[in-house]
């Protein structure tokens, strides 16, 4: 019960059936036809045990109109004395033509008095673990329905019209009539479910508003750009202008930044649109003024391409970038932890090693969480965690002397550990409406919505493995123009040891089929250093093919690699294929994305593949990925163990979703107490995974 999350009455109350059987009924044995799934009852007239290829228990039922022979496979001496001869028995399953007449294989029975009553509504079917039969999940769901506190929490004119009270519907969908339409209860279309769903989603805006209006009453450091400063010695030194997008999304992040509340802001732009850029201006607002900044990326490759950027950018401006990644240990990860500490390093880089415990931040006011999505929900809140206890307190001694062009910060009134760093999170997947109106409703969104110049859109084929030759041929082709290829290769079954396999089998084939060509192997075995020496080699164009696993899924810019073969490609979600095939089409010169697919494909592979094939727009592929995968994996809530949404769809509950977002701040401003126990009622302990 407890690994089903079954731990209070209203888990169990709340606990709804996959489907129902109707037991209200009694077919007579001789109207019953082949496909039929019918309950029957009748006399035991036969019941013996034949052996043929197996032992089978073969029982005959008659009830007057007819006769039903019941065959069983597996058995117990047990079923033979219920199922004795002249034993009245109440039988259901689906019916099947065979030698010997009708018959129902393995059916459902229980042996009943002639006068036992049917029951007046349909039985429920829950989902359960091997070790917990229907019979006592039913006794406990029943019990636990007489004791639930189902009462209306929420006050007249909130609830949509023509939806039941709570404690109707709940009862209704555990327990419906023959009557009730069978398709409505399936399609979760039925009032009833409407109301469950509706309760469901109120609660997640009422906790999205509790989280924004705490926030509202934080106090974060004003950072206002200085004329002159950081940001527009950063611009001029940089070898590209800005599109019109991004200095759109940085005017809007410079607001945020100049308010003494902590901004809270989501990032979103396809693959290739230049946010790395946006956040360096970001943080150069936040240094002006004094603060430390964090970014946090969840692979070392993407940390890694972030360090050299940022470095290359920054360091000519003064500014000490500090490198911390898991592999980072000894000497030179106590001298960054050291400059961290004092204060030195204004900006810190790294892997989710940014907020282990020995971390410890001078002045910590803007982190930046690239990919936040892939993080896990519990890694999220670990980093809210540490932003708030990274402000030190009112008596310690200040950071060292800022680096040159950066101006020192004022005192703020009431002291730093009054203060709550800003937080800027970057996404390349883009967040569906529907799915920022629901996870994201206490974030501020900025989009960049259109690509640097220069960029060619990327042209995507599908073939079956079997033109897995005629594709080496064209990586052929391409090398020979000066051209640059990877070649990606699955993790399968989450196996390191398998994809290792994989990828290292492939760079030798590959290796014996284009002789002549440098062909690099990258995977996720390999120490810092040798990744680095890898991709230093692929970076300077001296090595033409790099065969990787999914470490360069994001963050690796090669402007000179035109052509992406991904394998077993119907192994990927939607969201990393088309993060992978970002990796290409970064230059000037026409780009070819390959997905190499082995047959047969399931439907969701077909799905994936076709999304590809017609689409590089970010945001219909990410409208895709949710229709295919659904909200919870799509924003990492299955990390948490936890998928967010139990019974509404944000496909298809749009509505109720709006309706839900216009009522929830009425209802936490002139009800407090209401909100609050419908948020405990609903998501308990959950609530803080909308935080994350």
């Amino acid at each position: 019960m407890r690994k089903l999350g079954l731990l209070r009455d209203i888990d169990l109350a709340l606990h709804l059936p996959l489907r129902h059987l109707d037991e209200t009924r009694i077919v007579p044995i001789g109207n019953l036809r082949d496909g039929d799934m019918a309950q029957v009852q009748g006399t035991v007239t036969e019941c013996r045990v034949e052996i043929r290829s197996r032992r089978q228990l073969l029982v005959r039922l008659s009830d007057g109109s007819g006769e039903l022979l019941l065959r069983f496979l597996n058995f117990y001496p047990s079923n033979q004395k219920t199922l004795a001869v002249d034993k009245l028995v109440r039988v259901r399953g689906e019916v099947r033509g065979g030698f010997l007449g009708r018959e129902m294989v393995h059916p459902e029975f229980r042996a009943v008095a002639p006068d036992t009553p049917l029951p007046t509504a349909l039985t429920p079917v829950y989902p359960t673990s091997a070790q917990l039969p229907q019979a006592y999940l039913r006794k406990a769901v029943a019990s636990a329905l007489g004791r639930a506190p189902l009462a209306e929490l929420l006050p007249p004119g909130v609830v949509p019209h023509g939806l039941p009270p709570l404690r109707e519907a709940v009862l209704k969908l555990h327990h419906p009539s023959r009557d009730d339409d069978e398709q409505q209860l399936q399609d979760r279309s039925h009032p009833a479910w409407q109301r469950l769903k509706f309760d469901e989603l109120l609660a997640q805006q009422l906790a999205q508003a509790q989280a924004h209006a705490t926030r509202a009453l934080l106090a974060a450091p004003a950072m206002k750009a200085r004329p002159q400063g950081l940001s527009d010695q950063l611009l001029a030194t940089l070898p590209f202008v800005l599109t019109a997008a991004q200095q759109r999304v940085v005017a809007e992040i410079s607001t945020d930044l100049a308010r003494p509340q902590p901004m809270h802001r989501l990032l979103q732009g396809d693959v290739g649109s230049g946010k790395t850029v946006v956040a360096a201006l970001a943080a150069t607002v936040a240094m002006d003024a004094g603060w430390q900044c964090a970014l946090m990326a969840p692979t070392e490759i993407l940390a890694e391409q972030h360090f050299g950027k940022l470095v290359q950018w920054l360091q000519p401006l003064g500014i000490t970038v500090a490198w911390l990644t898991g592999s980072r240990k000894g000497k030179q990860r106590d001298t960054m932890l050291a400059q961290v500490a004092s204060g030195q390093a204004m900006l810190v880089v790294g892997t989710h090693a940014v907020i282990q415990r020995d971390v410890v931040f001078a002045r910590l006011g803007l982190a930046v969480v690239d990919e936040q999505h892939r993080f896990g929900v519990a890694q999220r809140l670990a980093l809210r965690d540490k932003l708030q206890a990274g402000l030190p307190p009112p008596g310690r001694p200040k950071a060292a002397e800022p680096p040159r062009g950066v101006a020192q910060a004022q005192p703020e009134p009431g002291g730093a550990s009054s203060l709550e760093p800003h937080l800027l999170m970057m996404s390349a997947t883009p967040i569906p409406r529907t799915l920022a109106m629901s996870y994201f409703a206490d974030l501020d969104v900025s989009t960049i919505d259109e690509l640097p110049p220069g960029r060619t859109p990327i042209v995507t084929k599908v073939f079956a493995d079997g033109k897995r030759d005629a594709v080496i041929q064209r990586i052929h082709d391409e090398v020979q123009q000066g051209r640059q290829v990877y070649w990606v290769c699955p993790l399968v079954e989450e196996s390191e040891h398998i994809d290792l396999q994989n990828a290292t089998a492939t760079h030798a084939e590959l290796t014996a089929a284009l002789p002549g060509v440098l062909v690099g192997l990258l995977h996720g075995r390999m120490k810092g250093s040798e990744k680095a020496a890898v991709m230093q080699l692929f970076s300077s164009g001296e090595m033409k093919l790099l065969v990787a696993t999914t470490v360069i899924e994001v963050g690796v810019d090669v402007p000179n690699a035109s052509l992406m073969v991904i394998e077993h490609a119907e192994r990927f979600g939607l969201a990393q294929l088309h993060q992978l095939r970002g990796r290409v089409g970064r230059g000037a010169v026409a780009s070819v994305c390959v997905l190499l697919y082995s047959a047969p494909l399931s439907a969701t592979g077909k799905a994936r593949l076709k999304a590809m094939a017609e689409t590089n727009d970010g945001f219909e592929i990410a409208r895709r990925d949710l229709d295919i995968r659904g909200p919870g994996e799509f924003m990492g809530a299955r990390q948490s163990g936890d998928a967010l949404l139990r019974f509404a769809d944000l496909a298809q509950d749009s509505t109720l979703l709006q309706h839900a977002r216009a009522v929830a701040p009425g209802l936490l401003a002139q009800h407090p107490e209401a909100a609050l126990a419908h948020v405990d009622r609903w998501l308990g302990g959950k609530a803080e995974y909308l935080k994350a």
